[in-house]
């Protein structure tokens, strides 16, 4: 019998475990990085997609430029690097700081402007030094295909102390007036005025936070009033407040005390006391320390009654209700320096703790310090989350698009879509009109978070070939075609449409950041010559639709005697265009979209986003041109069957079971492709079939509400909405084939499934405008 392997075989890909004396940073395309380097160290520079150079100056001890200490030869004068830091205000500190002689700098180019994908320089280092590596690049004009990509640097350091805990802070946001260790199995109290900001960081990683804040004038009075759960959950309608629209906790009182302006973790608890006594002594651990009395001996100077228990709220602690109220808790989520940043409303007395609870999973069986810092209110910072590709991955957060400027004019309801603030809905118009000027006359909606890969070289084509179900051997250039891209198994990774911009040279966009990631695993795996560039901060996107969306455009969009004008542009192609001239600001305009209606995409980097947004509102303003948010798009797209991720499918549904069978031509395409075997078995034994449903009365089916025959349950609602348009009930539905046949009636299942049911009945979709006529008007 083999050995059993133990718990500490198991992997823990979200701790970013790197081996011990080894440090990782990125170099952001068109941006740097500056790292200390001792003597001896190794500097490994990794290329990750390609055709990228990279720019080196190193300073000695004495702040002056000298490239010998990492054996380079001077072949550049820092244009780039020194541009950069002058726009820099943080980078800029520190070389005033270090006394840093920038102006004589001079700097090593590595890399040629054609490396490959993951190529690798090392380099080691004679003496102590400051090294700063740039990723060169200018904004990319959307009718080319170079963007500047990142690079990643391990820095692995000759002499190091190995520790089996990691120990992760990030820099400061900016000036700190408080910076304070909060011990493991301890707590520290702080103050903080209103407006001022808190960070509360987990540097080791999966260690809970108890945080309680009082109001201190309202405590100078004798009176304690202090965050409560209840009221927070209450207001904010959900287990706990996070950056955007929802994100305040309040006393109970109803008076808000602090917002959330960041969260990298995503994941607390609202429900649970601070640890207790009570809690250790009923699991048989007598006098452990808990975090109720750390907060009561931490609160006693300010006059505090002490509590047996107090309703904190505990950041990183991992909790869930199940669908059968049962409670449990796991290891956090937090990595090794995730944190929570609050913006204080009022001024406040606050305590956190570092959770001393070892007995079980709550700390990952090992209780580990919190570090706190407090900022000025002067400073202000933008609300976030971190967006992950992969748990690995590190955290980027959430940002704004190009065309941000101008939506928040409109609406402060924003949410955060993959990694970027996407409008809700818009507060002069709200969701049902954006609906209706969609479908009568104009809207415009910001889509700039679909992410998109310029693929270029040799072996463009056939990559693109084998990656996705489409023909792609069969697209001139300027066609446009959608796809599904799937694993070996035949379900999807991703949806998305493909742009042929040249011979050898394609533009991927999708709605998963994963699926350029995959491109370039299977580059690999096949050997071929070929560049993955990720674009996705250099190219955003808005889309004008509605009947009166070529009238819109016709206005102000210029094209080129080889180019395709508004008026010739035909459904699923693309022209190189430009605002007014010939001079004018360069653009992609694509006759797609993600409505069912007559409509278009407007392409551009994001520092024109602006001009070109004010370019539309003024255009359409004669048409009374209406903004469109997340809500409204969400109801066109329904009507007009158009699939969305996480409802209509995911990584267990193939293209059949998700309703774009047109996408897989296995009778046409005999090129092989990923997943190609496995779809021929899925075709010729269906299990699940996607379908239209009618609803009687007026109560909307949700997504994951159940579809019963009799008592079986059969399917699953993926959508469902009220069609003010079609005045139907409507929803789309996976479905068990046998239920599959149009007016086979069928009952919605609602509370537990049970208890209520609305009888309907499977039809035909698209329910809008099936004929699609309208979009290919």
């Amino acid at each position: 019998m083999k050995n059993l392997q133990t718990s500490k075989n198991i992997n823990n890909p979200g701790l970013r475990t790197l081996p011990p004396g080894v440090e990782r940073y990125f170099v952001k395309g068109g941006g740097l990085s500056v790292i200390q380097v001792a003597a001896d160290d190794q500097i490994e520079i990794i290329n990750d997609e390609g055709k990228q150079i990279c720019e080196i100056i190193v300073f000695n001890f004495k702040g002056k430029s000298d490239l010998s200490i990492l054996n380079l030869k001077e072949n550049a004068n820092g244009e780039f690097s020194k541009k950069t830091i002058y726009k820099d205000e943080k980078i800029t500190k520190l070389f005033k700081k270090k006394n840093l002689i920038l102006d004589q700098a001079k700097s090593s180019i590595i890399f040629d402007q054609d490396c490959l994908m993951g190529e690798r320089v090392v380099l080691k280092s004679k003496d102590n030094c400051l090294v700063m590596i740039a990723a060169p690049g200018d904004a990319m004009n959307v009718h080319n295909q170079n963007p500047p990509t990142d690079l990643t640097v391990f820095l692995n350091k000759a002499k190091y102390e190995e520790n089996e805990e990691q120990f992760i802070l990030p820099d400061p946001l900016d000036d700190p007036i408080i910076e304070q260790l909060v011990k493991r199995r301890t707590a520290e109290t702080y103050s903080v005025k209103a407006g001022e900001y808190i960070q509360i960081i987990d540097p080791g990683g999966r260690q809970c936070s108890d945080f309680l804040a009082f109001d201190t004038h309202k405590l100078n009075e004798g009176i304690e009033s202090f965050i409560d759960d209840k009221t927070t959950r209450t207001f904010m309608g959900s287990a706990y407040p996070g950056p955007g629209l929802f994100s305040k906790f309040y006393d109970s009182n109803h008076e808000a005390m602090i917002e959330v302006v960041r969260d990298t973790v995503g994941r607390h608890d609202t429900f649970n006391l601070a640890c207790t006594s009570k809690y250790y002594e009923d699991m048989g651990y007598m006098g452990h320390i808990n975090c109720t009395d750390n907060f009561n001996k931490g609160l006693e100077k300010y006059d505090i009654n002490s509590r047996k228990s107090w309703s904190a709220i505990n950041l990183f602690f991992n909790t869930a209700i199940s669908a059968n109220n049962v409670a449990s808790f796991d290891e956090p989520w937090s990595r090794p320096g995730d944190y929570i940043l609050f913006r204080a409303l009022k001024d406040l007395t606050c305590v956190s703790s570092a959770c001393p609870c070892d007995i079980d999973p709550a700390n990952g069986w090992n209780p580990t310090d919190i570090f706190v810092r407090t900022y000025p209110k002067e400073k202000k910072y933008t609300k976030a989350i971190a967006f992950r590709m992969k748990t690995d991955s590190e955290p980027k957060l959430t940002q704004e698009t190009g065309f941000h400027k101008k939506t928040s004019e409109l609406t402060r309801n924003f949410i955060e879509y993959r990694g970027f603030w996407l409008a809700s809905n818009f507060t002069n118009s709200g969701t049902i009109k954006e609906y209706i000027a969609c479908r009568e006359s104009a809207i415009v909606t910001d889509l700039s978070p679909l992410r998109k890969f310029e693929v270029l070289g040799p072996d463009a084509e056939n990559l693109m070939q084998y990656t996705l179900t489409r023909d792609v051997k069969k697209l001139s250039i300027g066609d446009v075609v959608y796809s599904a891209m799937c694993y070996e198994n035949g379900t999807m990774l991703d949806d998305g449409t493909v742009f042929k911009l040249g011979q050898d040279n394609f533009r991927w966009i999708g709605g998963d950041e994963y699926s350029g990631e995959w491109l370039k695993e299977q580059a690999k795996k096949k050997n071929y010559k070929v560049w993955v560039k990720s674009s996705t901060d250099q190219i955003h996107n808005i889309a004008i639709q509605g009947p009166n969306s070529r009238k819109i455009l016709e206005k102000f969009i210029w094209t080129g005697p080889k180019q395709a004008s508004i008026n010739e542009l035909q459904w699923f192609k693309f022209s190189i265009a430009r605002i007014e001239t010939d001079t004018g600001i360069p653009i992609i305009v694509s006759r797609t979209g993600y409505t069912g209606e007559l409509g278009y995409e407007i392409w551009c980097h994001p520092k024109d986003a602006c001009a070109v947004w004010d370019k539309v509102w003024e255009a359409g303003r004669e048409f009374n041109i209406t903004p469109l948010g997340l809500e409204a798009l969400d109801m066109v797209r329904i009507e007009a069957g158009l699939i969305f991720y996480g409802y209509e499918f995911n990584d267990q549904t193939d293209p059949f079971e998700a309703g774009i069978s047109f996408t897989v031509p296995l009778k046409t395409k005999e090129d092989d492709f990923i997943g190609k075997e496995e779809l021929i078995k899925r075709k010729a034994s269906p299990q699940k079939k996607l379908v239209g449903l009618e609803l009687i009365g007026h109560e909307p089916a949700k997504h994951g509400d159940s579809v019963h025959y009799g008592k079986a349950q059969i399917g699953v609602i993926t959508s469902g909405m009220l069609s003010p348009k079609l005045g139907k009930n409507i929803a789309l539905c996976r479905i068990d084939v046998k239920y599959s046949n149009i007016n086979t009636e069928i009952e919605v299942g609602k509370l537990d499934g049970h208890q209520k049911r609305i009888v309907a009945k499977v039809v035909s979709f698209p329910f809008y405008d099936p004929m699609k006529s309208r979009v290919k008007a």
